[in-house]
């Protein structure tokens, strides 16, 4: 049985508090949304994949490789990308490459100009 439950400000995670029935026992259990099933990827061939975070995080983390934090920063990165895709996707689901593109690029020109270089040099619609 659910007790408590609270959306996590910075990500699409939900909190929640539970107590067992059968023994009295309270946990907290996060729940994550599965954006492979939640999100699709159209690319150029126009043949549908499953949206990878991992794919995401690590174009970002080789856009960053010349920061010392760029772990950090990429993983940073990859959350807020991930959250303003689903933000602007709840519907349909379907993100095409041009869209992921842009979004990746109007994030890191923000964070660092030469991380958005690097990454518009290897990623063009």
């Amino acid at each position: 049985m659910v007790v408590n439950s609270r959306h996590i400000r910075r990500s699409n995670d939900i909190w929640r508090r539970r107590k067992c029935t059968a023994c009295d026992s309270v946990f907290t259990s996060i729940e994550k949304a599965d954006l492979a099933a939640a999100l699709r990827l159209e690319p150029t061939t126009k043949v549908l994949e499953p949206f990878s975070r991992d794919r995401l995080f690590v174009s970002i983390y080789e856009s960053c490789r010349h920061r010392t934090t760029a772990l950090r920063d990429a993983a940073n990165l990859t959350q807020q990308i991930v959250t303003l895709l689903v933000n602007q996707q709840e519907k349909s689901g379907l993100v095409t490459r041009g869209q992921l593109i842009a979004i990746v690029k109007q994030v890191l020109s923000k964070f660092d100009r030469a991380a958005a270089t690097y990454y518009t040099a290897y990623h063009s619609d």
